[in-house]
């Protein structure tokens, strides 16, 4: 089986239909956290919805267009990562992640979006690297911060969520400008 060791007893590995029971777990921990900044949260609200959450990515692996991976700690889900987008005629994907309160503080989704970047680059020869959050999202601004992201810009109120539009930024590496190295 495929797996990341992120150290400190954390995994990262795929996240598939078949662990549907174990992610809408999660995703009831999760979700009051979660759900502001990645609204599908609330959207696996029961097998079946968690289900056709984890297919949808599935069939973006398939097309080799997207991609999920969670984060366990000591043997439980607690967050993950992913490849929102994931175009290889334009080298250009996008890297997303989240985590739930048991799971946040150590380091493990800087080192898990690290080891997607670093597959993006060097496996798979992509060329930018993108990251997309809320400016109050302060947690996810500071991930693409640690893994060497620049802020590109803000893109005014094109995020809607429970009625309010939000501002979307930017961030982003490019392949020469990354460095490689231990996760």
């Amino acid at each position: 089986m495929f797996f990341v060791d992120l150290g400190g007893g954390g995994e990262l590995r795929p996240l598939e239909p078949w662990q549907a029971a174990e992610f809408l777990a999660h995703m009831d921990r999760a979700r009051e956290s979660v759900d502001p900044w990645i609204p599908w949260a609330s959207l696996s609200h029961d097998l079946e919805s968690a289900t056709a959450r984890l297919q949808r990515y599935a069939d973006l692996a398939a097309r080799d267009a997207g991609r999920l991976y969670g984060i366990w700690l000591d043997g439980v889900l607690v967050g993950g990562t992913m490849f929102v987008s994931f175009d290889v005629a334009t080298g250009v994907c996008e890297v997303g992640c989240w985590i739930e309160p048991a799971g946040s503080g150590r380091g493990l989704v800087t080192r898990a979006v690290r080891a997607l970047i670093e597959w993006a680059f060097v496996e798979r020869g992509m060329y930018r690297v993108e990251w997309h959050c809320r400016p109050d999202n302060t947690a996810s601004s500071a991930v693409a911060r640690r893994v060497g992201m620049t802020l590109d810009g803000v893109i005014r109120q094109n995020y809607p969520y429970r009625g309010v539009r939000y501002d979307s930024e930017v961030w982003s590496v490019l392949a020469p400008e990354w460095k490689s190295g231990p996760i």
